[in-house]
């Protein structure tokens, strides 16, 4: 069995490649896939070569973690049936080829764990799953809900959704006036806009390693920050002002299946949308153009790619 998937050959080398698929065992799924999502944190790291040391790194591999389709295949003991409409946070079925995420094919052999069915009235916004996830998974690393978040892409305004639908109403900062719309029950706003100086709690998924000292700046005594974003520079910040405030710093790291669980009962609920996220579309054949829209273009909030006429 093989497959058609996007194989990123070296830095910003990217092919459409026939790849041969592991043989499903009686634990696994085979997942024909509909859409996939560009990430633009650790995708754009691995596109462009910035990617720190990481387990697994290297080239050739197969990206991406935010993959949606329908089970064709179900092993005897993979907990999943035929039909089901699941999401796909990666793959390692691809071979000699690394699987890093590996989740940008046409086909995947995934074990039946570690997919998430969901009903198929989500279609295509299902690729956001992992970021949504993501965003809980902030939120629950911090000591409190944020009281300011720092970014309006697709991962900020998850964030925000998320804090609001927990009865948080944050403060979002934006520097690009393009992406200062969309928000729904919190108030945007640049920076220098900003008079606050006690935010008790303050996340940011900007990724900008040099931030942290307008962030301390901004904490109330003994006030936290929770990072977000994937930083590929080193981060700094002057220590007396971070001492005096006795500020807090946390690290979220990478979702858990029980951050999918929570968003996807939100969502399920009604308590959290994922609609006006998604705002670019192409199909894989034009993945090349696809990418460098989704990593250039500042409009550009979410770029998916529809894997469809490839079945």
């Amino acid at each position: 069995m093989n497959t058609v998937a996007i194989v990123l050959q070296e830095p910003k080398r990217l092919s459409l490649t026939r790849v041969d698929l592991t043989a499903p065992g009686d634990e696994d799924v085979v997942v024909d896939v509909a859409w996939s999502g560009i990430s633009t944190g650790t995708e754009r790291l691995l596109w462009s070569g910035c990617m720190p040391p990481f387990p697994g790194m290297g080239y050739p591999l197969v990206p991406g973690y935010e993959s949606v389709g329908q089970v064709k295949a179900a092993g005897p003991r993979s907990g999943a049936n035929v039909g089901d409409h699941v999401f796909v946070p990666g793959a390692r079925c691809f071979g000699p080829v690394r699987g890093l995420f590996g989740a940008s094919a046409a086909r995947l052999v995934v074990p039946g764990a570690r997919v998430v069915s969901f009903d198929k009235k989500l279609g295509e916004r299902g690729v956001l799953l992992a970021l949504a996830a993501t965003a809980h998974h902030a939120i629950e690393c911090g000591e409190a809900l944020p009281e300011l978040i720092v970014g309006h892409g697709v991962l900020g305004r998850l964030l925000a959704r998320l804090a609001v639908a927990l009865g948080q109403t944050p403060t979002v900062w934006e520097r690009n006036p393009r992406r200062a719309d969309g928000a729904e029950g919190y108030a945007v706003t640049a920076p220098e806009e900003d008079s606050r100086r006690d935010y008790i709690s303050i996340c940011d998924v900007s990724g900008d390693s040099d931030l942290l000292d307008s962030l301390i700046e901004r904490l109330a005594p003994r006030g936290e920050i929770v990072l977000a974003g994937f930083y590929s520079a080193p981060l700094h910040f002057v220590f007396p002002p971070a001492f005096m405030k006795e500020a807090r710093i946390r690290v979220a790291a990478e979702w858990q299946p029980a951050d999918l669980e929570a968003v996807k009962q939100l969502i399920e609920t009604g308590k959290l949308s994922l609609d006006g996220l998604i705002t670019h579309r192409q199909p894989v054949a034009k993945a090349n153009d696809a990418y460098r829209t989704a990593f250039e273009d500042p409009s550009c909030l979410k770029m998916i790619l529809d894997w469809r006429a490839q079945a």
